[in-house]
């Protein structure tokens, strides 16, 4: 199995590069954002390999890094994304970006992607909500109260300020995210006025 190549651009396709290897040129596939970050042809690159074997061929996908690599697996492993979705996500997310909308339960923001829809990017962050908080930068106290606002369990104060925050124009994700932020700063036994005011704060930053 190939997991790293390192050589010279040769030319770039739609979405393939051609990494020249000592005389030996590599068709690999990749996401935009990692044919974006590479040199012009004729300059020397490195690429994480993840090989794909098929009865019927061999694939090579490339990524500029580690964890976009280990993304693209983890993408794999949700029921309806293949590789060409799993890459089309990459394109539109950086690795962190998308453990944090998954953490994050961001739905939106996946849906951005070409040929992700709703449903599927709900199953992507239920079905990986326990391994986006590894790569992702969101405080976990913010993560459960995300979980539990999509869910519908949030009561009182806190239920009412995401609210509020939604009614002014703040996505769900968002609202979430600086009331829990709030809720963390100013206490359990904080007041809906209390929450609101300190989730603009919040947003302000």
């Amino acid at each position: 199995m190939i997991g790293k190549l390192k050589g010279v651009i040769d030319s770039y396709g739609e979405d393939t590069v051609i990494l020249d290897v000592h005389g030996v040129g590599y068709l690999v596939h990749c996401s935009s954002r990692t044919l974006q970050a590479l040199p012009q042809a004729g300059e020397a690159a490195t690429l994480f390999i993840e090989t794909i074997v098929r009865e019927d061929m061999i694939r090579l996908f490339g990524f500029a890094s580690a964890v976009e690599q280990q993304w693209f697996n983890i993408l794999l492993g949700v029921q309806g994304v293949g590789q060409k979705v799993a890459l089309a996500i990459l394109s539109t997310l950086r690795p962190a970006e998308l453990a944090n909308a998954i953490a994050m339960k961001d739905k939106a923001a996946i849906a951005r992607t070409s040929g992700v829809g709703p449903k599927l990017a709900e199953r992507i962050c239920v079905e990986l909500k326990d391994k986006a908080p590894a790569f992702g930068s969101v405080d976990p106290a913010v993560a459960k109260l995300a979980g539990e606002a999509d869910e519908g369990r949030v009561k009182g104060p806190l239920k009412d300020a995401i609210s509020a925050l939604v009614n002014l124009g703040y996505g769900q994700p968002q609202a979430t995210a600086a009331v829990a932020a709030a809720a963390k700063a100013l206490g359990e036994a904080a007041e809906t006025g209390q929450l609101i005011r300190q989730g603009l704060k919040e947003l302000a930053k």
